[in-house]
């Protein structure tokens, strides 16, 4: 290699399986889990009802898992499910989840998380008028310097956050064997029927607590042993299952049931109840530390799905450069950043359309979550010859469980942004990437590409 940077430069496979691990349990466990448990009790109205749709919720995602791994070891590339929806429908399909992904969804989520972050330290340090938002801006710009230095620093970063965010649910569910007993159950478990309706709002919740695992696909190129990324979704889903199933244990045995689904801030009040003022001061610097360890798991994958973009389409092709001495997409993490900071502008001037428009992005990504699931199927028909280090097992049952699963949190999401007059908010989404598609496209066709 004649240039340390250059577009036919690509990913090499530097990660470990505990790199990956410390990646996926670090973009799904963020602040999430220490609100939404009160949430779901208060829709569920039953302790029983309660754990199974975690119980549930962890098995859809290790069903998802289970679809990804087949596609991601038969298929590994840095452009994760972007690649793949590439192979089952064409460059134009692709295009318009990469579009929404590079503007909103995962822009979006680091520029959310960033805001939390910032609303944790303003309490300890504030930076004047907008200190949130400048506590906000300053994480994005921080973490993006951190994650340009190289692969192996923003590794290693990622692995000690993630470790210190795993400690938090341990003193979670520490706290909920040592605080004062209370009623623990009543009613008791599974004692009132449940509508059919009020379990998909619940799962609605927890399925997004248990989200950011598909985004393993994009590391899948860099991982050691193309099996490893099997092991690397089933381990982390594992570590994530039992710890959001010990949070909630611990919840309802330390505050009861009532206190629970009474509760805006349950982990908070578990620990306060536990170990007192210190206990509660302590999470919220779990909480801090979560959306840190969220944020840059999330900008790892967000920056190799851009890369792939400018891989692929020639008119990008400033986007496609991978510098091989630092093991990075370098201008692709300058991008994600500039858009992020640019959220974060808007966020700080008007906080509520911020939020509605980064929320109601959730059609577009369950609509494409769902053609990934489909993609399965339209690649094992296609490309009957290809070499699968790992087969999805039980197909074509796992697959379509997945696939159906998706397409009720697609009808779900359309509800709920109905309800708040907010899907036009995902059609105009759209219509700027068909849009940036046909400039884009004709880019392509004035270089001759």
């Amino acid at each position: 290699m004649t240039h340390e940077s250059s577009s036919s430069a690509t990913p090499q496979r530097l990660l470990r399986r505990v790199d990956a691990i410390a990646i996926i349990v670090g973009i799904v466990i963020g602040a999430g889990i220490y609100k939404t448990p009160s949430v779901i009790a208060s829709i569920t109205g039953d302790s029983g009802w309660t754990l199974t749709v975690w119980v549930l919720g962890a098995a859809l995602s290790f069903i998802g898992a289970l679809c990804y791994a087949e596609l991601a070891t038969t298929y590994p590339d840095a452009g994760g499910d972007y690649h793949f929806l590439t192979r089952a429908f064409g460059r134009d399909v692709a295009f318009l989840y990469g579009w929404a992904r590079a503007t909103v969804i995962i822009t979006g989520a680091i520029a959310l998380l960033a805001f939390v972050f910032g609303d944790y330290v303003s309490t300890i340090v504030s930076l004047g008028t907008h200190s949130t938002a400048w506590w906000a801006a300053l994480i994005v710009i921080a973490l993006t310097a951190i994650n340009i230095v190289g692969l192996r620093v923003s590794v290693r970063t990622q692995n000690v956050l993630t470790a210190i965010e795993v400690t938090g649910l341990v003193a979670v569910v520490l706290a909920g064997v040592v605080a004062p007993s209370t009623v623990h159950f009543d009613p008791p478990p599974f004692a009132t029927s449940v509508e059919l309706g009020k379990l998909g709002g619940a799962m609605i919740f927890v399925l997004l607590t248990y989200g950011g695992w598909s985004e393993a696909a994009y590391i899948a190129r860099e991982l050691k042993g193309r099996r490893a990324i099997v092991d690397a979704l089933l381990a982390s889903l594992a570590i994530i299952a039992v710890g959001y199933l010990g949070v909630n244990a611990a919840l309802l045995n330390g505050l009861g049931f009532a206190g629970l689904s009474e509760s805006k801030t349950p982990a908070a009040d578990l620990m306060a109840r536990a170990f007192g003022q210190a206990g509660a001061n302590a999470l919220a610097v779990f909480v801090a530390i979560a959306t840190l360890t969220s944020i840059n798991a999330t900008m790892i994958v967000g920056a190799r799905g851009d890369y792939a973009i400018g891989r692929d389409w020639p008119a990008l092709e400033y986007l496609g450069r991978w510098n091989v001495l630092r093991a990075a997409p370098v201008v692709a993490y300058l991008l994600q950043a500039a858009i992020a900071l640019s959220l974060i502008a808007f966020g700080a001037m008007q906080f509520d359309g911020f939020e509605a428009m980064v929320n109601f992005t959730a059609p577009v990504f369950w609509a494409f979550l769902f053609l990934v699931g489909v993609a399965l199927f339209v690649l094992r028909a296609r490309d009957p010859v290809a070499v699968r280090p790992f087969v999805v097992p039980l197909y074509p049952l796992t697959p379509l469980v997945f696939c159906v699963s998706c397409a009720f949190l697609f009808y779900s999401s359309v509800a709920y942004a109905a309800t708040n007059d907010a899907v036009h908010i995902a059609l105009w989404l759209m219509m700027t990437g068909v849009a940036a598609l046909v400039v884009v496209r004709y880019a392509n066709k004035r270089i001759g590409r």
